[in-house]
Order: C-alpha cells, then sequence, then structure tokens
C-alpha cells in the first residue's frame, strides 16, 4: 500500500493571497449559485465602508466592519432561467462577475479516490471526450495547507464551464455524480473538488472541531507554536514523537545507543526502500538503522550538517547518542546541522529511528549524496549500507503523532487552506471519500467522521452528507482473520446509520486486492447520485444495498435482518458470514427475503459480514448493489 503524503512541510508556508476585490475568491465569472436559498454572499472593504450587492436587479446594501469584513444576504432564487450577473460596489471599488447560474452545488473532498481524475477512468479518452456541457460548472480548489484559516482562494481558481479541458483533472467520482444529477434535475449543478491524495480526516476538521474532542489538544498547540515561529513548533514535534516512541517500543527504543551491540544486526543498501529487501518486504512501522562515521581530530572538530536523503516516512535521527533531529515527509532530504561538540575524534555512531506509515520504508535516495559536509567544504560520505534492527510493526503501535503542520498528514490545515475560503458559500451537500489514511485507527474515525458531519454542516448550513465506503484492497487470504479495513467500513456503516441525512454508498465490490486506485468511479458517483437523489432531493428510490438491523436467536440459529430484501449471486447461499465468541468461524447462511439464517449459533455474541480486506461479495439487494460489510452484536 502506498499512501505517501506527496507535500513537503513547505507547503505549509504557502500564503493565500489577498481577495482581488471586495467580493470573496469563491465567486467567479461561470459560478453557479445555489437555488431556493438565501444566496449569501461576502468579502472584504476598507473599514467601515458602504457596500451594495446586485445580482442582475435583486439589490442589498451591507457596511464592513473595523476589520473590512462584510455579509449581505440576497433573496432565494429558483433553478434555472437566464444567466445573471452580480455587481459589487464599496466605496471605490467595483467588481463584476457574470454567466452565474442558479442550480445546485455538491462540495466533494476527501483523499486520492476522490481526486482520481476523470481521465484515468475507465473508459477515460471518451468520458473526457464527452464531458461538454455549459450547465455543469467546476470549481478545483487546488492542494493548500495553511497553519491557519483563510480567507481566499490562491489566484487562478476560478469557477469553469465542463468541457474536456476542464473536466480531464477534475475529480471523477465528483463529475459522474454531478452528471447523474444534471439528468435527474434538470437543473446546472456545480461541483467544488477539494481534495488531497492520502490526506488523514483530522487534517479536514477546524482548530476548534478537534479542540472539542480533548485528544489533540498536544498537537495543536504545536501548529499554534508552528504558525508564529515553525522552529520552536519542530522542536514541539519533535518532543512528542520521542515520547510516543518510549512508550510504544519500551526496551526497543534503545537503538541510539553509541554503546550497544549491533554486530548481530542485519544489513540493507542505504539506497533502497526497504519494503524492496528481504526480510523487510511489506513492513510499516519503525526499525533502527546504524552505521559508524571515522573521523580525525581535524574533522570532528570542525561544524557539519548530516545530509542523510529523504528518510520515508518519519525519522529521527541520532549522532553519539544525541538527537540532531526529526522530520517527517517521505521524499523531503534531511539536512542536519551538528552542534560542536557532538562529532569526536574516532569513532562515530548514526543511529535513525524510521518509522514508516504505508508502503516504501527507510533511508533511499542516491548513497553518494549522504555523508557528513564540513564547514571547510569536505565530505565524508556514509557507508553504502545499514545495520538494522525491526523495534515494532505499526500493528503493535498504532500510528505515531503526525507534524500537525504537514499537508495531508497534519490537523486543520486542510480545513484552513481549501475549506475555509468556501464558507459560507451556498450548496446542496457533501460528497466524502477518505479513511484509506486513517484505516489503522477505526476506533478515533468513529469519532472525527460525526465531528467533521456536523461542522461542515454548520458552516454551510445544509444537511445532506455522502460518503463512500471503502472499496476492496489488499491480499486475498484463506480463513477468517481481523481486518483494518473491514473495521472502517463498518465505522462509515454505522455513522450512515446514526443519521437519517448522512448516506453511503458501498464501493467494496468494485475494489481490487492489488490496487488501492480502483478505475471504475463511474459507478462510484452513481452510487453517490442515488443517494443525493434519496436524501438530498426525496426522490422514492432504493440508494443503497441490504444493511443489518438486528440480529436474534431461533433455537441453535441466528436470524439477521436486513432492511431490505437480499439475492444472492453466483451460487445458492451467500458466503463471508462468520459467527464470533471468543474466535470467530466461518458458518453456512441461508437467504428468505430480508432475513439471513446462520446455523451453528452456540455461544455466539456477534455476526459479522464480509470481514477482510477484499472480501468475495455475492450478496446484493433488489437494486443490484451490494450488501455492505458489517459486525452486529447478538443480543
Amino acid at each position: 500500500m502506498r499512501l505517501k503524503l506527496l507535500a513537503l512541510a513547505a507547503a505549509s508556508l504557502l500564503s493565500s493571497p489577498a481577495l482581488a476585490g471586495p467580493l470573496a475568491s469563491v465567486f467567479s465569472d461561470h459560478a453557479v449559485l445555489q437555488r431556493d436559498q438565501p444566496i449569501r454572499v461576502w468579502g472584504r472593504a476598507a473599514p467601515n465602508a458602504a457596500v451594495a450587492v446586485d445580482l442582475s436587479g435583486a439589490s442589498v446594501s451591507a457596511t464592513a466592519g473595523a476589520d473590512g469584513r462584510w455579509n449581505a444576504v440576497l433573496p432565494a432564487r429558483p433553478g434555472g432561467g437566464p444567466a445573471l450577473t452580480l455587481t459589487v460596489q464599496a466605496g471605490a471599488e467595483r467588481q463584476v462577475v457574470s454567466d452565474l447560474v442558479m442550480g445546485d452545488v455538491w462540495l466533494c473532498s476527501g483523499q486520492s479516490n476522490m481526486e482520481y481524475p476523470l481521465r484515468r477512468t475507465l473508459a477515460g479518452d471518451s468520458e473526457v471526450a464527452a464531458a461538454a456541457d455549459p450547465n455543469i460548472r467546476l470549481l478545483q480548489t487546488g492542494k493548500i495547507s495553511m497553519p491557519a484559516p483563510q480567507e481566499a482562494l490562491p489566484a487562478g481558481v476560478v469557477w469553469k464551464t465542463a468541457t474536456p479541458q476542464t473536466a480531464a483533472e477534475f475529480s471523477a467520482a465528483c463529475f459522474f455524480l454531478g452528471k447523474d444529477l444534471r439528468k435527474s434535475t434538470n437543473v446546472p449543478i456545480g461541483l467544488i473538488d477539494a481534495t488531497w491524495g492520502g490526506s488523514v480526516i483530522q487534517d479536514w476538521i477546524s482548530r476548534e472541531g478537534l479542540a472539542a474532542l480533548k485528544s489533540y489538544d498536544e498537537g495543536l498547540s504545536a501548529l499554534d507554536d508552528y504558525a508564529r515561529d515553525p522552529a520552536v513548533g519542530q522542536a514541539k514535534w519533535a518532543a512528542m514523537l520521542d515520547r510516543w516512541a518510549a512508550a510504544k517500543l519500551g526496551a526497543a527504543n534503545d537503538g541510539m545507543r553509541p554503546d550497544l551491540d549491533d554486530r548481530s544486526w542485519k544489513t540493507v543498501p542505504m539506497e533502497n526502500f526497504w519494503e524492496n529487501y528481504p526480510g523487510l518486504e511489506g513492513f510499516d512501522g519503525v526499525v533502527w538503522l546504524r552505521t559508524e562515521i571515522t573521523l580525525t581530530k581535524a574533522k570532528a572538530a570542525q561544524g557539519a550538517t548530516l545530509a542523510l536523503g529523504p528518510v520515508d516516512d518519519m525519522d529521527t535521527t541520532f549522532v553519539n547518542g544525541r538527537e540532531v533531529g526529526a522530520t517527517q515527509s517521505w521524499n523531503g532530504p534531511r539536512n542536519y546541522k551538528i552542534a560542536p561538540g557532538v562529532l569526536k575524534a574516532g569513532r562515530n555512531v548514526l543511529a535513525v529511528r524510521a518509522i514508516d506509515t504505508g508502503g516504501g520504508g527507510g533511508t533511499w535516495g542516491k548513497a553518494a549524496e549522504k555523508g557528513l559536509r564540513f564547514d571547510d567544504g569536505s565530505v565524508v560520505p556514509l557507508s553504502g549500507t545499514w545495520r538494522y534492527k525491526i523495534a515494532a510493526p505499526l500493528s503493535h503501535t498504532a500510528l505515531p503523532p503526525n507534524a500537525p503542520w504537514l499537508g495531508a498528514s497534519g490537523l486543520s490545515t486542510l480545513r484552513n487552506g481549501m475549506i475555509a475560503p468556501l464558507v459560507p458559500y451556498g450548496v446542496k451537500g457533501f460528497a466524502w471519500y477518505q479513511g484509506e489514511a486513517n484505516v489503522t485507527e477505526a476506533g478515533e474515525y468513529a469519532r472525527l467522521m460525526p465531528a467533521m458531519i456536523a461542522e461542515w454542516r454548520q458552516a454551510f448550513g445544509t444537511e445532506p452528507f455522502l460518503l463512500v465506503q471503502l472499496a476492496a484492497f489488499g491480499a486475498q487470504k484463506p480463513g477468517v482473520a481481523n481486518s483494518d479495513w473491514a473495521a472502517l467500513r463498518d465505522v462509515q456503516r454505522r455513522v450512515a446509520a446514526a443519521d437519517p441525512m448522512v448516506g453511503m454508498a458501498s464501493a467494496v465490490d468494485i475494489g481490487s486486492p492489488y490496487d488501492i486506485h480502483p478505475a471504475d468511479k463511474t459507478r462510484v458517483g452513481q452510487r453517490l447520485a442515488l443517494l443525493a437523489r434519496k436524501i438530498a432531493y426525496g426522490e422514492a428510490v432504493l440508494p443503497a444495498g441490504p444493511a443489518p438491523l438486528s440480529a436474534r436467536r431461533d433455537g441453535a440459529d441466528v436470524l439477521v435482518t436486513l432492511d431490505q430484501p437480499a439475492v444472492v449471486y453466483g451460487a445458492a447461499r451467500p458466503i463471508g458470514f462468520e459467527l464470533c465468541d471468543t474466535t470467530c468461524r466461518f458458518v453456512d447462511a441461508t437467504v428468505e427475503g430480508a432475513t439471513v439464517r446462520l446455523v451453528g449459533a452456540a455461544n455466539a455474541t456477534k455476526v459479522r459480514y464480509a470481514w477482510a480486506d477484499s472480501p468475495i461479495i455475492n450478496l446484493f439487494g433488489i437494486s443490484g448493489l451490494p450488501a455492505t460489510p458489517f459486525e452486529i452484536p447478538i443480543p
């Protein structure tokens, strides 16, 4: 699995431009305004300036505050109709945006499977060629990671009508959602693509939202420090990482000791990801890497910088037992200044505590670029190999604390840079496809997902929220097993089941054990559109496959009641049902209508279905949509 964070820490330092005129940057030519609700308009002007707002004859006025911010609300309008012009006059400043249409706006967000562009989908060339539609309008925010909330989108981020050129790189799942809704609603559709591959959900929730959960205070404090002084924030995060390692690794956190006998450790080349090396293939977790450098007295007395190249994903680096630096970035070169007195004549021990959170791992890049660079310009290279020892797999430690300012893996930075500039633009609802980056923390996701939904609803003033349940991914294995992917899918199911205005589109049957980015985004978008038609538009459609309502005992059997009749494909009976007590086991099942009978209940306390990274699915609803994987108790 390769869920790498494609942004360097420098991405956090991007500055959002000042507003080009008195109108907020989300308003541009070709925008779709949300129909049938008051139209919120806002921006900045001179302090206390009078602001006049006109939308093709409908006029309101406002007054800027002492900070220059102003807000106005225009009357609601129905969908369709002629193109509109929005004019804002604030003192001597005048701004006009034109070709605006009334319709429905959907904000699509998440990580790489929502980011996945139209051109890469199945039949992508033909889909791109057919993408032209003047009544589908597209807005891509771009990737913006910021330590504090921003008011404006970057220059050049504007609404565009759908053409083969504008749609090719747009979110495929979002585009197919909009394409279907355009047919069913017959009004213009606006789609906002605010996505970042590999992003964790924590980065899409505001500082206030995370603070309310009471478990992110230290990281938020480091983020605040980083916004004021990056060096202070960096030091605070490095200390957090050290405490995590001490708590999670115990005695295995001794790899920095200069006196440690590492002669029995195995070796690994300096230039390779460790996933390509026998003994470390597929390993995610913490590994100690060590090597030695012999220096003359004259060299040791100089100032020096340690050049390590990139380390995938995190490192804390020690020289002679002294910590010299810590960084999170899978592809960012490490260059650590070594304080006077750390180096010594003779043997010097370099130790790296490397943490890989998914795919790759270790120090990579050219070995020739790794070494000690001295103040006199000379370089002492590192040897071509590391000695290594596994400290702990990620399955034992859970995720380490991410650098909170790092785009995609941080706290609130994507909410600050990509969502805050849109608030409170009128939208019909939200479409969310994310979770792969949080797959090892299903329990925490159960707190984070409802918190994000509530926060976004409040910010934009609308309720419909659509989410995609994770697609199948990972090697298929015999027998029953615990599955982080199944556990997170079940959290998504439970979040949707608890809220009638949240809908879940399952993609478990259209994934691939070998590709975390399945190319069939057409059905993802179509399933999202079905949910939208039910939840946001009130249509009498069956928008999802069977989901469990309850389980009960019936003699020696267990009866599972589903929310709709089910059918079996390709066999006489459904597969993938388990009964669990202290362990789980596959059991025979039969289906009659909306009831599944499981035989041999004995002391079972819960039922699981399709509980695997890449389950084989043959239970579907009468509309052809897959039954959701689940785990429920037996009372």
